[in-house]
């Protein structure tokens, strides 16, 4: 008689152990991954880690998720560490898998996303000889990682990996890479795994300079038009509630990124929407006539400030605060910089704020909000909403208004469904808005979805996607079934690569060239072809119960083919090589 998979299992547990006290560089592996509380691994088979693959097996306390391909292994750890806030683990077999990988690493990097990711290689032995499957994993990862190692004895494998989740969420939080040839993954050594790590050439700043504090709290208590600007490093920090008591005490107006979003409630008076690129005029207009700008957790990227020279061009003072020195007057000269934990600083800031005698110019700041009401009553998002086609926009809101009160998650792909999902649907707290920013990854959406679903089966995940994006790892519909996340993707199916076709509306005279989907799937059939459930909806009054059905289904994966405008662009945009404050608000701005 056969036995199944889990009878096989059991009975190998069943037999005796070896009364060595020595263990093979898997079994090492996996005991590491267990001191560290590691409950998901997302991975891929192949040749040179089979060793660990066969740990895997005789243990039950780490649940391995079999994706489609190694991308999506470390996007959807990628997600699951974004939402939760904890390591995120991945891991891929030698060469290809490693290749295969690199997107998802490069993602988490631009991000700063702790992650670890096990790499297998080849034998110790044949590493430069061009072995069957092997690449130079260290030389390829090198500029896309917080660290990497290559572990050539298995004596320091428990060591390396320790170091690994150190390096991955000390300080800027990153991935970490950890390349195990084969050789290593078998031959064996006493488990000691230790309790702390001291690396002398490592030591991230946690506690911010108390002069460069008090300096920062006389400033802002003297700013006559003062703003805070926050990013993803509040959210990584997990110091949204210090920002916002800090706002609170201040009643400055204040602003997000789009890594940032949910720092500061959207229905927060003082919160003026995201700036950037596309950000709201009252955002942007504010950040540009500011007269002290503290940033928080931010990096003056260039989709924020837009060209350097035009944002140097108004005079203010800035107050720099980030756990990354190599941040700090990057691409914008500060004027107080203060390193270190965010979530350290702003309570600093807040304590001696509380302790000063003096207090904000009540009538100099009352001045300032009227003008920045007066910047808010443009209503720069404003849109034609339609009763015969579908527009975008409306989706979204629709979908914020359904999931109001409810434990919701949004993941997004890249494009203007993406930033439709940052503008319009309102994020109330941290770490519920997933997506690829600094890199712009298109594909992460509904792995993000996937890893999210498992940290969180009773919450509501979405992806909100696009024709263009679902479809760069729409295979992983597949170990949505097989592993039973019931994720909603949403995807906004405009038959464009709706930013590329809208960049080419605005710079190159409306030559579309090679943005239309010509030879789309058809998306219900496919999503029932994976064991989900398939909807198409065409027209605005379908839109709501479509929506409804799909948070109904609490146990089934939703694919919703929404035919939405084709023509629809995404409003407010700064061009390329513009300033913050140029922005255009609709086409007669054209």
């Amino acid at each position: 008689m056969d036995m199944s998979a889990a009878e096989v299992k059991g009975a190998l547990r069943a037999q005796p152990q070896s009364p060595s006290a020595e263990l093979n560089g898997s079994e090492i592996l996996v005991r590491s991954l267990q001191a560290e509380g590691v409950k998901y691994l997302w991975g891929y088979p192949g040749g040179s880690v089979l060793y660990i693959y066969d740990a895997l097996y005789k243990q039950d306390s780490i649940q391995h998720v079999l994706v489609r391909h190694e991308q999506a292994a470390v996007h959807a750890a990628d997600g699951y560490a974004r939402a939760t806030g904890e390591v995120g683990v991945a891991l891929v077999t030698s060469g290809p898998g490693v290749t295969n990988a690199v997107t998802g690493i490069a993602t988490a990097y631009m991000d700063s996303i702790p992650m670890v990711i096990i790499t297998g290689q080849v034998p110790t032995a044949a590493i430069g000889l061009d072995a069957f499957q092997e690449c130079d994993t260290v030389g390829i990862t090198r500029p896309i990682v917080k660290h990497n190692f290559l572990v050539k004895d298995v004596r320091d494998l428990a060591l390396t990996l320790k170091k690994a989740f150190h390096i991955a969420r000390t300080g800027r939080p990153g991935p970490v890479v950890v390349d195990i040839p084969k050789d290593v993954s078998l031959k064996t050594a006493p488990f000691v795994y230790p309790d702390k790590v001291e690396m002398r050439s490592y030591n991230p700043v946690r506690k911010g300079h108390g002069g460069q504090i008090r300096k920062a709290v006389q400033l802002l208590l003297q700013a006559k038009r003062p703003y805070i600007y926050s990013g993803g490093g509040v959210v990584l920090a997990n110091a949204a509630a210090e920002l916002r008591e800090l706002a609170d005490l201040l009643g400055f107006p204040c602003t997000n990124t789009l890594m940032g979003l949910g720092a500061i409630p959207a229905s927060d008076p003082k919160f003026l929407g995201m700036l950037g690129m596309h950000g709201t005029y009252e955002a942007n207009m504010t950040m540009q006539h500011c007269d002290v700008l503290l940033a928080v957790g931010a990096r003056f990227d260039d989709r924020v400030i837009g060209n350097p020279a035009h944002f140097a061009s108004v005079e203010r003072k800035i107050v720099h605060v980030d756990i990354d020195p190599s941040s700090i007057s990057k691409r914008v000269k500060v004027d107080i910089p203060i390193v270190g934990d965010v979530k350290e600083v702003l309570q600093e800031l807040i304590a001696q704020i509380r302790e000063a005698q003096q207090r904000p110019d009540a009538q100099a700041l009352a001045q300032w909000w009227s003008q920045v009401n007066g910047w808010r009553q443009r209503e720069c998002l404003a849109y034609k909403n339609s009763t015969e086609v579908i527009k975008p926009q409306y989706v979204v809101q629709k979908l914020a208004e359904l999931t109001r009160g409810r434990d919701t998650y949004i993941t997004s792909d890249v494009g203007q469904h993406q930033m439709f999902a940052a503008q319009f649907y309102g994020f109330e707290e941290p770490r519920r808005w997933i997506n690829s920013g600094g890199l712009g990854t298109m594909g992460v959406g509904l792995p993000y979805a996937m890893g999210i679903k498992l940290a969180k089966p009773e919450s509501d995940v979405f992806c909100i996607t696009g024709e263009g994006s679902i479809q760069m790892c729409i295979q992983e519909l597949s170990t949505c079934q097989q592993y039973k996340t019931p994720v909603k993707v949403i995807s906004l199916n405009n038959r464009y690569l709706g930013m590329v076709r809208q960049w080419q509306e605005l710079d190159y005279e409306g030559r579309y060239s090679h943005s239309y989907m010509d030879a789309l799937p058809d998306f219900v059939k496919l999503a029932e072809a994976y064991g989900h459930v398939g909807l198409k909806i065409e027209r605005p009054s379908d839109v709501e119960p479509a929506l409804r059905e799909a948070i109904r289904l609490t146990d089934r994966t939703v694919f919703l083919d929404v035919r939405t405008d084709p023509t629809e662009n995404v409003w407010p945009m700064v061009k390329a090589g513009k300033g913050i404050s140029e922005m255009l608000l609709g086409s007669e701005d054209l």
